[in-house]
């Protein structure tokens, strides 16, 4: 008897590239080969809602070695490599790692968004993503109201340099913060300095969207910059930055003692003066590079819990199973791309969350999530129900009615 003709013709389309594994092994190592498709990974991940498959979907067509398939995933771009996904898996993945990794080779053979290529351009020339002058990096000192000491005007060492980073020194809020920031290192007293226009982008978010050649050109100025000065500790707002250095630049021959400005002011918290303010019903928003990247999630509490008037409350996703706001990992400088290919903002759900707590303050210690959810607090229908601060800011002001 014949078999029945099964009219299945034409090859597989599956061309696994073996030689795309090995570039991608060399620079994000084998775990991804340990991944057995459990989901995990795509249960936990911001996107869930949507429906992304990210990014249980990419670790796949890594393993097949599917070159084409990865690097056209629009999933590669959305990661935010906010950590949560490694945290639970079970097989230990470094998941983050390898979408940054796939990345690296993306930028070696294809266009990357017109954002995208700005900031990065910027970065590059500029020494900040915002392609402003360097020389505008100190304009926010005009208005702290305190002198800001610049260390190669000091002429001697200090006890703590301020480490702004790019969002402090050139963004219009993160000006404000960076401000309260020089008002409370004064009040207590501290012996403090900034290094000024020599300071250049960490770029530790351009390197997680792929970009690894520029974070080290910055990585080379900065300490060779840093190099030229003595200080007991450096201090700094971005989490990103606070990776940087307590992670990555000690392999590159920068070695310091580091501190997020909430893990410095917690220590500090018995000198502040602090007077009640307005009464405040504020939820915190941890940032996923200090939280589940570093492990810090005290210090900012502390320091919200010892504002007079300010009640504390949490939201369902906090701590370790805290919510990305949908900057990380270089998406702060392609936030056009997301919105082309969600149908919600991260930012956006996160506000949500944070208003349904009832609070009236949405408190933060990272510089790109103030913008990020005063632009969502708008588009999701809560302005002037809950206002978005900088943990830094608030202090302030509780130190002013003192």
């Amino acid at each position: 008897m014949t078999p029945p003709e099964t009219g299945l013709t034409a090859p597989l389309s599956l061309r696994p590239d073996l030689d795309f594994v090995d570039r991608l092994t060399a620079l994000a190592g084998d775990s991804f080969t340990r991944c057995y498709q459990c989901g995990t990974c795509s249960a936990v991940c911001p996107f869930a809602f949507q429906g992304t498959s990210l990014p249980r979907q990419e670790m796949l067509l890594a393993q097949w070695g599917l070159k084409d398939e990865l690097l056209s995933s629009s999933n590669l771009w959305l990661c935010t490599t906010c950590g949560n996904c490694a945290r639970l898996c079970p097989r230990e993945v470094d998941i983050p790692g390898t979408i940054r990794a796939a990345r690296e080779l993306y930028l070696l053979d294809r266009t990357l968004t017109p954002e995208l290529a700005t900031a990065f351009e910027n970065t590059s020339r500029h020494g900040n993503p915002f392609g402003l002058s360097a020389r505008k990096r100190t304009d926010w000192t005009a208005g702290a109201g305190v002198e800001v000491p610049v260390l190669s005007r000091l002429g001697r060492p200090v006890e703590v340099l301020l480490f702004t980073e790019c969002y402090w020194s050139y963004h219009p809020r993160g000006q404000a913060a960076a401000q309260a920031m020089a008002r409370l290192l004064t009040r207590l007293g501290v012996d403090w300095a900034i290094l000024g226009v020599e300071e250049q982008c960490v770029a530790d978010s351009q390197r997680l969207a792929g970009e690894t050649g520029i974070f080290e050109e910055a990585a080379a100025a900065n300490i060779a910059a840093l190099g030229k000065y003595q200080f007991d500790r450096l201090v700094t707002p971005d989490p990103h930055a606070y990776n940087a250095f307590r992670n990555l630049y000690p392999a590159l021959g920068g070695r310091y003692a580091v501190q997020h400005y909430t893990q410095f002011l917690a220590e500090r918290l018995g000198e502040l003066p602090l007077h009640p303010a307005a009464e405040r019903r504020a939820t915190f928003h941890d940032p996923c590079y200090l939280g589940r990247h570093n492990g810090e999630y005290e210090a900012p509490r502390q320091l919200l819990q010892a504002i007079p008037g300010l009640t504390l409350v949490e939201m369902g996703h906090c701590r370790a199973e805290g919510y990305c706001c949908g900057g990380g990992g270089g998406a702060i400088w392609n936030s056009a791309f997301a919105k082309d290919h969600v149908d919600e903002r991260l930012a956006e759900v996160r506000v949500r969350e944070a208003a349904g707590t009832g609070a009236d303050t949405l408190a933060v210690c990272c510089p790109f999530e103030v913008s990020l959810f005063e632009d969502a607090v708008k588009s999701t229908g809560n302005d002037g129900k809950l206002a978005v601060r900088d943990i830094v800011e608030l202090l302030d002001e509780a130190l002013g009615s003192a």
